[in-house]
């Protein structure tokens, strides 16, 4: 006989903790599962780690160019790999702890550490015992893309989960995939000393972004010493040395690229595909995440999925805003819905770029006339004053209702200045109305309004 609960949370990454939270302190009976470590992706290899990371790059990068501000210090700055691993460590360890300690004291609940299978609609099995509830979460989160490519079983690679394990600076780091993982970790390593190749099949970096934005990332990362290989459409690998060599088939440049490491950063793939889905009648699409309505709810109507596995955001701020849905909702009949949100995300390059709304391309698909208004960093005092004056700052508005339709923000502290046009864009707020609010100086935010002051339509 099944063991009888009122709800059971499968996973503890950003939504599951804060859910069974919720759902005990409401008075419900919890089972909390988890296969793995606590606190998901973003505590133990994605967020958390990486931005601590590059905080530790950025250190380093900043040390390198202290002659800038008028500061000597004595001798070259040296990086010591171990004991940045050794503090990124620590602050993991800090805060999966941490959600464990939660979780195990909460009251009305259940800890259990295994891997949970359905074996029908209500039922799991875990560690050989079986549970069952009227209400099922799952938030189970993704991993790594291991991409089919000729000759990888033959040779070495990391992934952003396993290079959380280097206590070194490659001597040459070949990083397939220019996008946001690929990105941050390509900066990152250049920073820390090694030499740093990346490699993207598509015709420009991060090519979900506005063609000056990538054309701009490219720059910045190229001006640090990163060499950038586009359009590499016939990958394969082989071991050369003690190393890596890459067949790239691209247009330009050498045919090959040989480095001493290889990192993998060309997607995620949810953690689906050993659940028993079929037997709870939970559907997935092609790529294996699991098919959602608006409100989360599977197409089994007692099992709602939250965060990475549903494919809806795969961002922590998504996927705590599912908990936030999911929990609203049963709660207080909130009639909330994912499809509500408005895009937003940051990329942690430096600097940094802060995203909300929709881009060129969206804005031209949906065939809107749109005004866009754009400022370099270098006519940004804030930036002037710190010295980074890369960048620029960018808002579409579109001409009838004169609402902000999105914003690509690249600069020093733009992922803490789109905050402002995020709320903007969620209240549909006509950008005259917004240019009237008085913002502190200095500050890279208060240029906003002034951006919008010289606004020209948006080229077809």
């Amino acid at each position: 006989m099944p063991k009888s609960f009122d709800a059971i949370v499968i996973g503890t990454g950003q939504a599951g903790p804060a859910l069974a939270a919720r759902l005990s302190s409401a008075g419900m009976q919890v089972a909390v599962i988890e296969k793995a470590k606590f606190g998901g992706t973003c505590v133990n290899n994605g967020c958390t780690p990486t931005k601590t990371l590059i905080a530790s790059a950025y250190a380093a990068h900043l040390a390198y160019r202290v002659a800038d501000y008028g500061v000597e210090i004595p001798g070259a700055p040296r990086v010591d790999m171990k004991r940045v691993k050794a503090r990124k460590d620590a602050v993991v360890a800090n805060f999966t702890t941490g959600v464990e300690k939660w979780m195990r004291g909460l009251k009305n609940t259940t800890v259990i550490h295994g891997h949970a299978r359905f074996v029908s609609e209500k039922v799991i099995n875990v560690e050989n015992q079986e549970l069952t509830a009227d209400k099922i979460f799952l938030d189970v989160g993704g991993r790594p893309l291991v991409p089919k490519m000729p000759g990888l079983d033959a040779v070495s690679y990391l992934t952003n989960v396993s290079i959380m394990d280097v206590d070194f600076a490659p001597e040459h780091l070949l990083v397939v995939g220019g996008s946001y993982v690929g990105l941050e970790f390509a900066q990152m390593y250049r920073r820390f000393g090694a030499r740093v190749t990346v490699i993207e099949m598509g015709a420009r970096l991060i090519s979900r972004e506005d063609e000056d934005v990538s054309a701009e990332i490219k720059k910045i990362l190229e001006d640090e010493g990163i060499e950038v290989r586009l359009n590499a459409e016939c990958l394969s690998a082989s071991k050369e040395g003690g190393g890596v060599s890459l067949g790239l088939g691209c247009k330009e440049g050498a045919p090959r690229a040989s480095g001493s490491h290889l990192l993998l950063a060309v997607g995620r793939v949810p953690n689906t595909g050993d659940l028993g889905l079929e037997a709870a009648g939970i559907k997935t699409d092609k790529r294996g995440y699991i098919e959602v309505d608006e409100a989360l709810r599977t197409t089994n109507p007692n099992v709602w999925a939250l965060g990475d596995c549903n494919g809806k955001g795969a961002f922590t701020h998504t996927a705590y805003n599912d908990y936030e849905i999911v929990a609203d909702n049963l709660l207080a009949d909130a009639g909330r819905k994912w499809t509500d949100r408005v895009m937003c995300y940051a990329l942690y390059t430096d600097p940094p770029l802060g995203r909300v709304g929709m881009s060129e391309d969206e804005i031209r698909k949906k065939n809107l006339k749109a005004l866009v208004g754009k400022r370099p960093m270098t006519r940004v005092s804030r930036a002037v004053e710190k010295g980074e004056t890369k960048g620029f700052l960018k808002i579409h508005v579109e001409e009838g209702s004169q609402r902000i339709l999105g914003a690509a923000l690249l600069g020093t502290s733009a992922d803490e200045a789109v905050h402002s046009l995020i709320d903007a864009v969620y209240a549909k707020t006509p950008y005259p109305e917004f240019q009237r609010r008085v913002r502190i100086h200095p500050n890279v935010s208060e240029l906003l309004p002034t951006v919008l002051e010289n606004l020209k339509p948006l080229t077809a």
